[in-house]
């Protein structure tokens, strides 16, 4: 470290001191008195050469170089306990923690779970499922499964799947009356659509998974194409789905093992190509882990042994 550095006690008083505005409610959180806290900040002060704090009625204010500081400051002591969390927990059992997408995670990541525990039993696994893009630079996981067109430089990416997109139903709704036989049926069905609301309008799953998109790529002008029954949960709009009450707009990579157990099938017989698939990403550094490597191995062997339904694309 060098010699201007101030002392690592110092620049942690005066973080508290950044939160709390309060120099007893900051001595409280390091166990330390008032009098060493405003001690530490004073020679911290000393040290930059600027004052960092001043009196505000009966509280503390931050000067504008105490302000400067404070995000930075408060981001790296927030990493450090992260740190010390982790060496913390740590145990001879080796985790990992896993970011997956929730459709994705529920329809084909978990039901094979149990695969990859069956001969890595030491490996603890961590589903974090969310539409939230994980960082993985900054450790929240070590690996992310995602929808998406292109990788940062950053990161290393393998492409499980490429995106396909159909339309499914029920084998009774299929076949029942009236009976989808050519895209045109779709005026007369029950769409079911996925509520994408609460994702950014620039996504690229509220670009693919919309009727609108769908129908005007594969040259249908099918009725009132808002009409219909809305999930915000996609998991649900499969379900419903599968339970016979509507018409839904899927993934074969996703629905490849409901499609398979008969639950849903195509009424038309074809899906549309995307741009987008669906990619094993991690950072480099992160494969130097065995438990890494070996998870990374077995997904992309799991997803080279799925055989996909034959369908015309468009």
């Amino acid at each position: 470290m060098p010699d201007w550095m101030p002392s690592l006690n110092a620049l942690r008083a005066f973080e508290a001191v950044c939160r709390h505005l309060n120099f007893a409610h900051s001595a409280a959180e390091l166990r330390v008195t008032p009098a060493a806290v405003k001690q530490l900040v004073g020679k911290l002060e000393e040290a930059v050469g600027h004052s960092l704090v001043k009196r505000s009625g009966r509280g503390l204010a931050l000067t504008s170089f105490g302000l400067s500081a404070r995000e930075d400051l408060t981001a790296r002591f927030s990493h450090l306990a992260k740190a010390v969390e982790r060496m913390r927990k740590q145990s001879d059992r080796q985790r990992l923690i896993v970011s997956a997408e929730p459709s994705f995670a529920t329809a084909w990541l978990v039901p094979r779970l149990d695969r990859f525990r069956a001969v890595n039993s030491e490996i603890d696994v961590l589903i974090n499922s969310s539409l939230e893009i994980t960082n993985l630079e900054r450790g929240d996981a070590d690996i992310a499964l995602r929808f998406s067109k292109k990788h940062d430089a950053p990161l290393v990416a393998h492409r499980l799947f490429d995106e396909r997109l159909g339309v499914f139903c029920s084998p009774a709704l299929a076949t029942g009356r009236p009976r989808l036989s050519q895209l045109q049926d779709l005026e007369n069905a029950t769409l079911l659509h996925w509520d994408m609301s609460a994702l950014s309008p620039t996504s690229m799953t509220r670009k693919w998974m919309s009727w609108e998109s769908w129908l005007e790529r594969a040259g249908v002008t099918a009725g009132n194409r808002r009409n219909g029954i809305f999930f915000s949960d996609y998991n649900l709009l499969v379900q419903s789905a599968v339970a016979g009450q509507g018409v839904i707009l899927g993934s074969l990579p996703v629905l490849n093992d409901i499609i398979s157990a008969g639950l849903l099938v195509n009424p038309f017989g074809f899906s549309v190509d995307t741009d987008m698939g669906y990619d094993l990403v991690l950072m480099p550094e992160t494969l130097e882990r065995p438990e890494v490597r070996c998870f990374a191995d077995w997904i992309i062997a799991e997803a080279r042994s799925c055989t996909l339904p034959q369908m015309d694309v468009i």
